[in-house]
């Protein structure tokens, strides 16, 4: 990304009313329920939301943006078309978490040179946007932290992508820490407390969680948010303090 481009009396029921109306208020009050894995504990929290099925485009949306390219689904992969200049999906669920969380995907350069996955998701009350190969092609790091790209702030890395290989993201959210991986080799950790988080203009639209590409083809797949043990949060905070 660079600095220019870029939801009285007692009445009963008729029995078919009563199981009409049962049903109604399951459905109600299972809406929008993250869908439990084998992770989960039986009668526990649910730990792992699958966000993307490699079939459908279930619970997304195409981002609207100027002359945005096209979304489909192919061989297992959300394939986001280059735009001129952005293109994107936009998750429109409701139950994600804000914090103590992990997203993890996989994403690769189909063709360009240029971001082609960015990823916002929320911190807290406030959102922020990871860059992959931002600013021509390897700037990685956070958009924004006190107002400073990923291309200006401490976040900042720079990694070789090259086109048609897939890459595998992790990132973690606690109330103090953001913390990221590529193929398992940790990035960067930033403790972000004292600082202001929040996203471009640009990408404000991939709220509150999504993916967009700059004049580059982008796939993604395997999306998933897992919920972190109390040892993984402690292991963060400690990861910044490095």
């Amino acid at each position: 990304m660079t600095t220019t481009r870029f939801p009285g009396g007692v009445h009963r029921l008729p029995t078919l009313g009563l199981a009409l109306t049962l049903a109604i208020g399951f459905a109600w009050a299972t809406a929008g329920r993250p869908t439990r894995t084998s992770d989960d504990p039986p009668g526990g929290k649910v730990r792992k939301l699958i966000l993307f099925d490699g079939k459908g485009l279930d619970g997304w949306k195409k981002t609207e943006s100027f002359k945005a390219g096209g979304v489909k689904v192919e061989d297992g992969a959300i394939v986001i078309e280059a735009g001129g200049p952005m293109s994107g999906i936009t998750s429109t669920r409701t139950d994600l978490p804000t914090t103590d969380y992990e997203l993890s995907f996989e994403a690769k350069r189909m063709s360009g040179d240029d971001f082609f996955a960015a990823s916002t998701f929320p911190v807290g009350k406030s959102f922020i946007t990871l860059i992959n190969g931002g600013w021509g092609g390897s700037v990685t790091g956070l958009s924004s932290l006190n107002g400073a790209d990923a291309s200006e702030n401490d976040t900042r890395r720079f990694v070789k992508y090259r086109n048609g290989t897939w890459y595998r993201f992790r990132v973690q959210v606690t109330d103090d820490v953001i913390r990221c991986w590529i193929d398992d080799k940790e990035t960067f950790a930033v403790n972000y407390r004292d600082q202001q988080v929040k996203t471009r203009l640009e990408t404000r639209s991939n709220q509150p969680l999504g993916f967009a590409t700059y004049r580059s083809q982008g796939a993604v797949r395997a999306i998933e948010i897992r919920m972190l043990t109390a040892e993984e949060i402690a292991a963060n905070n400690k990861a910044a303090e490095r």
